[in-house]
C-alpha cells in the first residue's frame, strides 16, 4: 500500500511539482494533500491541476499565537492522514510541539550544504564566504532550525561571476532532482542518505 504524502508550501511550488511528478508508477508513495499558509501561493493551482487535494491555513489571523495556527494546521493534516510530510518552501518556523507530533515522518529541503548556513540568505552567505561549492540538503525535521539527520545532499560548483540569483537557479535544479530521490528512498523505509555530485 502506497505511503500518503502531504506537501506544505508557501510559494510557487516548484519542489512540490517535482515531488508530485515523481510519485507515479512503482513509486512507494502518492500525494494526498498540498497545504499552503496563503491562498495566494501559486503551488495551490499547480496541485489542483494535477488532481491533488489542497487546503489553506492562513497564518495571518493567528499573528502572535503560533500554537493556535499549528493546531488548525495539524487538524488539516490529520484529516488527510499522511504518512510523510514534505516541507517544500513552507516559510513558517514550526514549534517544538508541532514537530514532536510528526517527528520521524517530516522532511525538509534547505538550500545549503548543512550544517553550513542554516536559516535565510544562504546563497548570499556562501558567496560572501568565498566558498568553492554550494548546494542543497534534505533532512528530517527536528525542533532545531534546519537541523536533524541528513537524508541527502546535492552539490554545485560556485562559478566566477556567480550572483546569488544565478547560484540559486542552479541549486534549485538540483533540489528538483534530490528531493524526489530522497522521498522515494524514505517512503520505502530506507533512511540511507542520497548524495548527488
Amino acid at each position: 500500500m502506497s505511503k500518503r504524502v502531504a506537501i506544505l508550501l508557501s510559494g510557487g511550488g516548484s519542489n512540490m511539482v517535482a515531488l508530485a511528478e515523481s510519485m507515479t508508477g512503482d513509486h512507494p508513495a502518492r500525494p494526498c494533500l498540498v497545504l499552503a499558509n496563503s491562498e495566494r501561493a501559486g503551488g495551490l493551482q499547480k496541485a489542483a491541476a494535477r488532481g491533488i487535494p489542497t487546503a489553506v491555513v492562513d497564518h495571518r489571523p493567528f499573528r502572535g499565537d503560533r500554537p493556535a495556527f499549528e493546531a488548525v494546521l495539524n487538524d488539516r493534516l490529520e484529516a488527510a492522514s499522511p504518512d510523510i510530510i514534505c516541507l517544500a518552501g513552507f516559510m513558517r518556523v514550526l514549534t517544538e510541539g508541532f514537530v514532536a507530533r510528526w517527528q520521524g515522518r517530516m522532511l525538509n529541503i534547505h538550500p545549503s550544504l548543512l550544517p553550513k548556513y542554516r536559516g535565510l540568505e544562504t546563497h548570499v552567505r556562501a558567496l560572501a564566504a568565498g566558498d568553492a561549492e554550494h548546494g542543497c540538503t534534505v533532512h528530517e525535521v527536528t525542533p532545531a532550525l534546519d537541523d536533524g539527520p541528513i537524508l541527502g545532499q546535492a552539490r554545485v560548483t560556485i562559478e566566477p561571476g556567480d550572483t546569488a540569483e544565478t547560484l540559486a537557479a542552479r541549486v534549485l535544479i538540483m533540489e528538483h532532482r534530490l528531493y524526489p530521490a530522497v522521498l522515494r528512498r524514505f517512503a520505502a523505509g530506507d533512511r540511507r542518505p542520497v548524495f548527488l555530485p
